[in-house]
């Protein structure tokens, strides 16, 4: 059972792509739509993100990721609402009003920030974390330390999650309640969680410290990888249509 960005094995075109041109893809996609406002055309980006995620097979991945998003999306839409007084007065506020503006930037907000989370998130998915560290350091000549310090946070990620999953469920059978009371119980009955958490990932970090000493970290170079990472057509068309995207919004926003 893969979890949060674990990598799924699959055979579709994405999981082929060269894994530099996926996280360049990704990377101007999203710049792309912090671009412009255009709801319309961040409409169209969100489409074309979900296309892919149906492409490799990873719906169920990309429902989770948009849910997650739209909780933090929806906090900073709110905030959008109350703040921002534009367009055709709907409700009075002591400090402004509320107007159409504002409905419509908080609903820009949350669409452009799923739109843009989708290709990163799967990049991740669709990419083997050993593949993606090598190839930017054989391909955009990265310092090997530095992708292996990003690719093992990503790494981390999930495992983490997994060993607060672990803790939770031992409290839980100590009789402990996680789903009674309201955000501010749930909140005092986390933190005493972070003890153990800490500790199991200081443990591991030094454990994979460790490993990558034995094994030559400091010994790694470009040229140490067999491993070659050739560009194919789709991959430049890839990265062709994210620069298409890019000036097109670019030119959206100056026009309008």
């Amino acid at each position: 059972m893969n979890g949060f960005l674990e990598y799924v094995p699959g055979d579709s075109l994405l999981h082929r792509m060269n894994p530099v041109a996926k996280l360049l893809f990704a990377v101007v996609f999203a710049i792309t739509c912090f671009c412009t406002g255009n709801l319309v055309f961040l409409c169209v980006m969100l489409v074309l993100g979900l296309a892919m995620a149906a492409s490799c097979g990873m719906m169920k991945q990309t429902f989770g990721l948009m849910k997650a998003v739209f909780v933090f999306s929806l906090i900073l839409a709110i905030l959008l609402i109350f703040t921002t007084p534009a367009g055709d007065r709907l409700v009075d506020l002591p400090w402004g009003y509320i107007g159409t503006g504002s409905i419509l930037a908080a609903v820009t907000t949350i669409v452009r920030l799923e739109a843009a989370a989708i290709p990163l998130f799967l990049t991740f998915y669709v990419t083997k974390m050993s593949d993606l560290s090598n190839s930017v350091v054989k391909v955009l000549h990265v310092p090997y330390k530095y992708a292996f310090t990003f690719t093992s946070t990503v790494h981390f990620i999930p495992v983490f999650m997994n060993d607060m999953k672990g803790i939770m469920e031992a409290q839980t059978a100590r009789g402990v309640e996680f789903d009674v009371g309201g955000i501010v119980n749930k909140v005092r009955l986390m933190v005493p969680l972070t003890v153990p958490l800490l500790v199991s990932s200081v443990r591991k970090t030094n454990s994979a410290a460790i490993a990558a000493e034995v094994r030559g970290f400091n010994l790694r170079t470009r040229d140490s990888g067999y491993k070659q990472y050739p560009f194919a057509a789709f991959d430049i068309a890839a990265i062709a249509l994210a620069i298409v995207l890019l000036a097109a919004a670019i030119c959206i926003t100056v026009l309008l």
